[in-house]
């Protein structure tokens, strides 16, 4: 694949990188401007957000100065990220953590990514995700939660469809739903605060 389409539009971008705190700036500024060129700015705050504790991951577990690679690739409705690295260790699919070992760059993915997954390649091993880029994405969300609270209601035995009832009781039966939440992460033997934190996180970057 040359990267370019028939018209001379860059349609995959490969950014060489040394993994220094100090890049970290730099990449994300590099991300958004080409993200800007694909007309994506829609996942752009999320591509910077993934980018930047990938990076951080390969600083953190390969090694301060460790070269690393990024690239970028729009797939149909997708923005596809890849960070290759030096280091031949795969964190396992199914145990990811927020601890020492896989990092939090790890958890994002899992947590806001339509996929994703590493694999080996001649020189170490790649990360990688897809992040969607369909505008309509959070509506969908709002959907969710929706549908969420409803059925949240439902088992509690709150009175009334959620349609009819005020701002001020839903948003009692949300804050009663994200209790119930962070109970079930403490009884699982997570971190309540570390979750609230992640999630702030995400919204955050998905709002903007």
């Amino acid at each position: 694949m040359s990267g370019y389409d028939d018209n001379g539009i860059q349609l995959r971008n490969v950014l060489p990188f040394e993994a220094v705190p100090a890049s970290l700036h730099g990449l994300r500024r590099r991300v958004r401007s080409q993200l800007v060129a694909w007309g994506m700015l829609t996942v752009a705050d999320d591509a910077e957000l993934v980018v930047s504790e990938l990076a951080t991951n390969v600083i953190k577990h390969v090694g301060e100065g460790a070269p690393a690679t990024l690239v970028l690739e729009p797939v149909a409705e997708r923005l596809r990220i890849e960070l290759h690295d030096t280091n031949y260790h795969v964190p396992a699919l199914a145990s990811v953590c927020c601890d020492e070992e896989c990092g939090r760059g790890l958890h994002l993915l899992a947590s806001i990514a339509v996929d994703w997954g590493t694999v080996l390649t001649s020189t170490g091993k790649a990360v990688w995700c897809e992040l969607s880029a369909d505008p309509e994405e959070q509506c969908r969300r709002v959907l969710r939660a929706e549908m969420a609270l409803a059925q949240y209601r439902s088992e509690v035995g709150a009175a009334g469809p959620a349609q009819s009832c005020s701002a001020r009781m839903l948003e009692e039966s949300a804050t009663d739903l994200i209790a119930d939440l962070l109970h079930w992460v403490a009884a699982q033997g997570g971190n309540p605060d570390d979750l609230l934190d992640r999630a702030q996180m995400h919204y955050e970057a998905e709002a903007a």
